[in-house]
């Protein structure tokens, strides 16, 4: 019916007997208008709309309304100075092309947002890359190049630093550290969030409540008890002793970390583990722990960070360059009277590699749901 949703469009009063008639093409006119899009999906009665005549039978006789449908008049409410009867004004809600322009706008205006906030973030990495790759008199200059030609790119930097200091080594270093001291942590800031979610004695809550203490002690306090420790049991210039002391500090907040993720997941998901045969070992293992895959993805990124970015450790524990880590050999590119700018550039990004290849393995862990498949609807 084309010309009734012309009227629609133009604002024109309706009568009622004509929506009723041709309730379909006005459910489709609205919803290509842009206009009430709750009527689309709402059952009319028109009982409040249009009062029965005398010696008229009212619509809500004929048709009974279905259980858990919307009359008309909570749909379309009537206006301010607009009485009910046999007529009522919809047009004026219809607003048409502009909201249809402005729902079709809103995904690019939260494009460009994320667009720009993305920019301000990266341009630190951008700069970083952009020193290494130029010389220094056109960084450093008054007007620095944004936008460098390519003629004027070079990799002399990286080629220097892989030459006269062993990077390589460092690099090696600092993966093997944090590789043992995430897994370490991360299994033990399992097993103790699993026990402080799923357990809540006083005693668990007195731990808990210590691993938060122990959180705020800062890094240059306990350096010192654990150099007296690794001297007597011989753990200085060694990697176990860095390994011991990054997990030491990453165990308390992952802790929390992980219990927050067990506390989601529903206990009876364990107890149909159970009924179907398996033991408590079994249905964390087998059940449990696929479904905390994104907070065990969380946990290990975070521990991950906290011990690549080490230096207070990495400093005091070890003495000998052969083992010293990507963030202690960085600090010899700063000199008393000069920085080398381009090689401490190249270095910081090559320290940044690893950590983008750890997101890009872990990214889909991070946004997979956690519960996901776990119910059979």
């Amino acid at each position: 019916d084309f010309g009734l949703i012309d009227r629609i469009r133009h604002g024109e009063p309706i009568a009622i007997d004509e929506l009723v008639a041709s309730r379909d093409a006005l459910a489709a006119a609205i919803l290509q208008s842009g206009g009430l899009l709750a009527y689309g999906k709402a059952r009319m009665r028109t009982t409040d709309v249009v009062p029965a005549e005398a010696g008229t039978q009212r619509r809500s006789d004929v048709v009974p309304a279905e259980a858990g449908t919307q009359r008309l008049s909570d749909v379309v409410p009537a206006e301010a100075g607009t009485q009910s009867g046999s007529r009522t004004s919809l047009g004026p809600r219809f607003r048409g092309d502009d909201e249809v322009r402005m729902t079709r706008s809103r995904p690019w205006l939260l494009a460009l947002a994320a667009l720009a906030i993305a920019a301000i973030v990266l341009f630190p990495v951008y700069w970083m890359l952009l020193t290494a790759l130029l010389p220094s008199e056109l960084t450093r200059s008054r007007a620095p190049v944004l936008l460098p030609r390519l003629s004027e790119v070079s990799f002399d930097a990286f080629a220097a630093v892989l030459a006269r200091k062993p990077v390589l080594t460092w690099l090696g270093n600092s993966i093997a550290v944090t590789l043992g001291a995430t897994v370490v942590s991360l299994t033990i800031a399992t097993l103790a969030g699993y026990s402080l979610s799923r357990f809540r004695s006083r005693a668990q809550q007195s731990a808990g409540f210590a691993l938060l203490l122990s959180k705020m002690l800062p890094a240059s306090l306990i350096v010192i008890p654990f150099f007296i420790g690794f001297s007597t049991f011989g753990l200085i210039n060694h990697r176990l002793g860095l390994v011991l002391a990054n997990a030491a500090v990453g165990v308390p907040f992952a802790t929390w970390l992980m219990k927050g993720f067990f506390d989601g997941i529903p206990r009876e998901i364990e107890l149909a583990a159970m009924l179907d045969g398996c033991n408590g070992a079994q249905a964390v293992w087998y059940v449990v722990l696929p479904l905390a895959r994104p907070g065990l993805a969380a946990c290990a990124t975070y521990l991950a960070i906290v011990t690549w970015s080490d230096f207070v450790f990495a400093r005091t524990l070890v003495s000998d360059p052969d083992l010293w880590m990507l963030t202690v050999g960085m600090q010899l590119f700063l000199g008393e009277y000069l920085v080398d700018w381009p090689s401490l550039m190249a270095v910081g990004t090559l320290s940044l590699a690893p950590v983008f290849v750890l997101f890009l393995l872990l990214e889909p862990f991070l946004v997979s749901g956690m519960t996901q498949g776990a119910l059979a609807n």
